[in-house]
């Protein structure tokens, strides 16, 4: 007899025996509002029916045909579907499995493109968990440590995380750009630096949006020193923020990659990196492929997706309940000393807890997710002190799930300063 590993931990008690749309099942058929979205995969909600029929008419037709044996029609179609949402000139994909192998495949293609070694990331950054990419990630230790020595080639600059900061949002976009600056002027050369790779919100983070001018500033900065700009949307994209990819809040960012996952096939493994032809072209021979990349059924899926997206103006739908649900909990806030900050963009919401000392609260933002989960709410905690609670509902969420969800909060919140206040006290970070 065999079992899942110790080492994986589960967020919530639940364990489902089915979904539909924003809601799982357990066994006992308990229903519970899902605003987790499977780590902001299921973008179109738990089994849509488009999704579901394309999936199933796909595994009767052709399950795994390996995309460098032979081609297949769900892939070439669906690099042709994304050409009409993808930004301007990145019209050559790679099609892979997850967000990490996508992102090291974004970095293998910067490094062949530039012939450069290094890459900069970001205070904060979530890129993955496997060799590369865990290299790339500075969200927590718990990403990286006791697996060293990592890549090379890696170096860390200033996010501009104004809360964190204590600054402005301005004066903490002057702040990061400056350590760019001095990063490219003391740790890695310009002539040496391949790419900058950025979130344009951060995931594990926190759920930090980069105030407008960082993006821009990226940009001119890569253009100036000849560096690939690498956007790592793996779960910003796809709608979630209520733009179809998050850096186009800064209209005036273009990426030289772009990193999809996620959102992308529904909860199908499908990942892919956009480049421009060009860019894409020096690859080295062989640097690109694998087994599983671009899987039919996925791509079946991912074409469902993207068309359940467009005729139900997910995108739209997005913006409009996620402002709904920013505002609302940002009212709930106001009496609630133990909110140090919310924030977000779409629906991509964080909530950060302190102690009244102003440190990070992890215990109080675990317990706050835990009553949620017991009153019915799916909730996920993220940040490098684990003290911000997230909500990423599915695009398909409606007002009055929204509402529903803000009055779980509510008395998620309520059950946890009642325990307090009796004296069951919190453990902080500090």
């Amino acid at each position: 007899m065999s079992e899942l590993s110790p080492v994986l931990t589960q967020a919530t008690p639940v364990t489902v025996c089915r979904g539909e749309g924003m809601y799982l099942y357990d066994a006992a058929d308990v229903r519970y509002l899902d605003f987790t979205a499977g780590v902001g995969v299921t973008s179109t909600g738990h089994c849509h029916p488009r999704v579901v029929a394309a999936a199933q008419e796909q595994v009767a037709r052709l399950i795994h045909g390996q995309y460098t044996t032979v081609m297949h029609e769900p892939l070439l179609e669906l690099a042709d579907q994304l050409g009409s949402v993808l930004p301007s000139g990145l019209d050559s994909l790679f099609f892979s499995n997850s967000g990490s192998e996508a992102i090291e495949a974004a970095v293998r293609l910067a490094r062949h493109a530039t012939g450069k070694p290094n890459v900069v990331v970001f205070d904060g950054s979530f890129h993955g968990r496997t060799m590369g990419a865990a290299a790339l990630t500075t969200a927590s230790t718990r990403y990286r440590a006791g697996i060293g020595p990592l890549m090379p080639g890696v170096a860390v600059a200033p996010f501009p995380a104004a809360y964190r900061l204590g600054l402005s949002e301005d004066a903490a976009v002057e702040f990061a750009l400056r350590g760019l600056d001095y990063v490219l002027a003391t740790v890695t050369a310009p002539a040496e630096t391949a790419a900058l790779l950025v979130e344009p919100i951060l995931g594990e983070g926190g759920y930090v949006p980069a105030p407008p001018g960082f993006l821009a500033g990226l940009r001119e900065r890569a253009d100036h020193h000849g560096m690939l700009l690498i956007l790592d949307e793996v779960q910003t994209g796809f709608g979630r923020t209520g733009h179809f990819w998050a850096h186009q809040h800064e209209p005036v960012v273009r990426p030289d990659i772009l990193v999809t996952a996620k959102g992308l096939a529904s909860g199908f493994p499908l990942s892919a990196i956009a480049a421009p032809t060009e860019l894409m072209r020096r690859a080295w021979p062989g640097s690109q492929g694998g087994t599983y990349g671009g899987n039919a059924v996925a791509c079946a899926a991912a074409l469902a997706t993207l068309a359940v997206i467009r005729e139900e103006n997910l995108v739209e739908n997005a913006a409009t309940q996620g402002e709904r649900l920013l505002t609302a909990l940002r009212a709930g806030a106001l009496g609630e000393p133990g909110i140090g900050d919310v924030r977000g963009r779409g629906l991509m919401v964080g909530i950060e807890f302190r102690t009244p000392e102003g440190t990070p609260d992890r215990d109080t933002a675990t317990r706050v997710q835990r009553a949620a989960a017991d009153l019915g709410l799916l909730l996920l905690t993220c940040g490098p002190y684990g003290n911000v609670v997230r909500m990423m509902p599915a695009l398909v969420v409606t007002a009055e799930q929204i509402d529903a969800a803000v009055v779980l909060w509510s008395k998620a919140l309520a059950r946890v300063s009642g325990d307090v206040g009796q004296g069951k006290g919190t453990d902080s970070v500090r």
